[in-house]
């Protein structure tokens, strides 16, 4: 393998785990929502194309959001704005619904998985250009049994695509009413109550004609170079979602996303 020719690549890994990080502290997306498509790229421009290449991009996403989740979670927790009340009502249901979304992933092919994560990301794209803060659902947040399917069908959805829970859960939390930097904050523990049984579903898995160093679904290589720069800019993104108004980057993220949806749906109907 041409080592020269990965340097690029390997720059690119850098300056999008660093971008990573400051997106799930300032929108609570967990930043599976980029990375996702990032590895996928990454392992078809080295050669490893495969039915299951999308497994390995969305199990290495969630490996990091495993990290970058809990980063976040404490930033915002000193910041007083996780409902854990929230979380405990939600977690066995989102944990549920995580082990279900792995399952399904486990048995489809790559283009299935493209086909998936192009259509949510699209709709939650969608969602992020066009949602008014003031959309209103209902006046708080739904008890059980609402609650709990709400919290299975997020999960199931989020763990088919390799994301954390906030691409979904910020914005209907805050349809019901829940303000945005508490929701921000509550979403970062939806990431790692989907994202660890995830990724634990994930490193089960065999994969065959994975990239080299692939623990199951997991790309050890990939992980080791997104997570240390998730570390330092996650951070910086938390503070940034408390002193400035995130909607004019939100809007720009909208637009990158639907762009990378089509971009994945475009190549899944071989346009």
């Amino acid at each position: 393998m041409d080592f020269a020719a990965l340097l690029p690549l390997f720059l690119l890994l850098v300056v999008i785990g660093a971008a990573t990080g400051v997106i799930a502290g300032l929108l609570g997306v967990g930043g599976g929502i980029v990375l996702v498509p990032a590895f996928f790229y990454a392992f078809d421009r080295l050669g490893f194309q495969s039915d299951h290449t999308m497994q390995v991009a969305i199990g290495t996403s969630a490996a990091t959001i495993v990290v970058t989740s809990v980063r976040s979670l404490r930033g915002h927790q000193k910041k007083g704005a996780v409902d854990f009340a929230i979380l405990r009502s939600w977690g066995p249901f989102l944990v549920a619904g995580s082990i279900l979304g792995v399952l399904a992933a486990s048995q489809m092919k790559s283009t299935t998985l493209q086909a998936v994560f192009g259509v949510l990301a699209g709709i939650a794209g969608l969602y992020m250009a066009f949602g008014r803060p003031e959309w209103r659902v209902g006046p708080q947040m739904p008890g059980q049994p609402t609650a709990g399917a709400m919290g299975v069908v997020l999960a199931f959805c989020s763990a088919l695509m390799g994301i954390g829970g906030g691409t979904f859960g910020v914005p209907l939390m805050t349809l019901y009413g829940l303000p945005i930097h508490r929701a921000v904050g509550t979403a970062s523990g939806f990431g790692i109550l989907i994202s660890v049984p995830s990724v634990l579903g994930f490193l089960l898995l065999h994969v065959p004609d994975a990239p080299p160093f692939t623990l199951g679904a997991v790309n050890l290589v990939a992980f080791a170079i997104i997570i240390p720069m998730t570390l330092l800019t996650t951070p910086l993104g938390v503070r940034l979602a408390h002193a400035m108004n995130p909607a004019p980057l939100k809007r720009a993220f909208a637009i990158f996303l639907v762009l990378v949806a089509a971009n994945m749906i475009r190549k899944v109907l071989g346009w």
